[in-house]
């Protein structure tokens, strides 16, 4: 058991006008492990000073010195502080490790000593004077044999643990739970639902639809029941969990983005980026970093840091399209013996791929993305002979062009530029390509992408017969055939036999990239 987690922790939050998560308790102290496991475990949260709101779901409870939340696993929830503050008193562990029987059973009603009578979604008390101290006595207690452990201290947690929740079992105020009237058999089902999400979050494959079939209730009404009583959809909610146990994944393993798209479930490598963006405000790599930054004693300035500051120096110049400044960066990382692999990757391609991402997002225009090219070009050129003579291979081989009877240019060009700053190495065909250059290119080449441009709805029909083309010369199951254009849209990809449709230059990037891949 000595293994087994549970932690007592004070968190010490400021008016940050903005909600506070568990990514905020880690940066406010907590370890890796702490925060990998809290998600997964029971919470008791004890408002040790000033006010706040507790949020959970799509519920916020203003929170005061004195009030205790017990919240299940699966539930998630933050903390924000009003502008005295606010200090928690946060202890986490999981119930299956310190509890026997019907109390370590999520679906027992005596699971954690009844504490969540009436299907609550959390347990709520407001402590008087009296009863704070009898609880703080308790997790003193606690922390102190966490801090000892002394004989038989795993016992004593537990015997404590224990009288902590029948002491506060007694003076549940209230259960906190929708307005809409929840049935046990309703709020069950959403438990079920959460805990499924859960434990096979990993399959790709793994929807509502799952559920439905498992447990022969209608998909609909799971919908409905989850949406009601948990206040979003659950498509959200396992989007959530995946993004979440992706931040695990870029926190305590090396798993590159690709391998953590397929541990986490993920379907393909754009809307990993996109949802990843969109939930944490930030890009998986500069998680990453943040997360490095915060492991490493950033005022230590040893080879590693002098490496990850240059490497730096080199992105952000990269992003601002100071192009002689990043090839003095790039020579500088070679004289200093960084290994041009990683000043690729963690240098020139890393600011490049920000700068997609901000692309993407209409953060950034095609000026930008221009200059930002041009600098990467200036430090590639630097790169070149050096990775060559070390054997580093490109990502992988993309040609690509206008087709036949168009001759715009420019958006082609801003895909070409995003591949490469991906890693691939792109041949540009040009302008007015037919479809049998398409196909030669692609067999003397061994490209595993051909990529069609086109900005003229008579010119699209052509990359239909760049996809006749592949399969008349036999290559169509060794190529993936990628189209793109402002005429062009999904409807038009199914209906031509064609690979894959993007909407832009990044998202092409991404999509060329984990076609090399596969």
């Amino acid at each position: 058991m000595e293994n087994n987690f549970i932690k007592l922790h004070q968190i010490d939050l400021m008016n940050r006008n903005k909600k506070s998560s568990h990514d905020d308790f880690l940066r406010e102290g907590l370890t890796t492990d702490e925060k990998t496991t809290a998600h997964e475990s029971i919470q008791i949260c004890l408002i040790a000073e000033g006010n706040g709101t507790h949020r959970f779901f799509d519920q916020e409870i203003p929170c005061k010195a004195g009030d205790v939340y017990i919240i299940p696993p699966n539930v998630p929830h933050s903390f924000s502080a009003d502008t005295c503050g606010l200090a928690i008193d946060w202890l986490s562990f999981a119930a299956k490790d310190w509890f026997e029987g019907e109390f370590a059973e999520a679906e027992s009603p005596r699971f954690c000593y009844g504490i969540f009578r009436d299907q609550s979604m959390i347990a709520y008390a407001a402590l008087n004077e009296c009863m704070q101290k009898e609880v703080n006595s308790l997790l003193a207690n606690i922390e102190c044999e966490l801090t000892e452990k002394r004989q038989e201290w795993q016992e004593a947690v537990r015997t404590y643990l224990i009288q902590f929740f029948i002491t506060v079992g007694r003076y549940i105020n209230c259960a906190i739970k929708n307005d809409t009237p929840v049935s046990s058999k309703d709020w069950s089902l959403v438990l079920s639902m959460m805990r499924m999400a859960k434990n096979f979050y990993a399959d790709c494959n793994f929807t509502l639809e799952t559920i439905s079939n498992t447990l022969y209730v209608s998909r609909s009404h799971l919908s409905r029941r989850f949406k009601e009583l948990t206040g979003q959809m659950f498509s959200e909610y396992l989007r959530e969990i995946r993004i979440e146990n992706a931040c695990r994944l870029l926190r305590d393993t090396n798993m590159n983005v690709d391998e953590i798209v397929e541990r986490c479930g993920m379907r393909d490598l754009p809307s990993f980026y996109h949802n990843f963006s969109v939930q944490l405000h930030t890009t998986p790599r500069q998680y990453r970093q943040m997360i490095l930054k915060e492991k490493n004693n950033i005022n230590t300035k040893t080879k590693g840091d002098k490496i990850m500051s240059i490497l730096t120096d080199i992105s952000e110049n990269l992003q601002k399209g100071k192009a002689k400044i990043v090839k003095e960066l790039v020579q500088q990382a070679l004289d200093e013996g960084v290994k041009p692999e990683q000043i690729l990757n963690e240098g020139l391609l890393y600011g490049m791929s920000i700068i997609g991402e901000k692309f993407k997002n209409n953060e950034v225009y095609v000026p930008e993305v221009l200059v930002a090219a041009r600098a990467m070009n200036m430090g590639a050129q630097i790169l070149k002979p050096v990775l060559a003579e070390a054997g580093v291979q490109a990502t992988g081989k993309v040609c690509l062009g206008t087709v036949q009877g168009d001759l715009h240019d420019i958006g082609k060009n801003l895909v070409k530029m995003m591949m490469e700053g991906k890693g691939l190495e792109v041949i540009d065909l040009g302008t007015d390509v037919a479809p049998e250059t398409f196909i030669k290119t692609a067999i003397e080449q061994d490209c595993k992408v051909i990529c069609c441009s086109a900005l003229l709805t008579t010119t699209m029909n052509v990359m239909e017969e760049v996809i006749k083309a592949a399969e008349a010369a036999g290559i169509r199951d060794k190529v993936k055939i990628m189209i793109g254009g402002a005429p062009v849209n999904q409807e038009f990809c199914d209906k031509i036999g064609a690979d894959c449709y993007t909407f832009d230059a990044a998202s092409a990037a991404d999509a060329a990239v984990a076609f090399c891949k596969a």
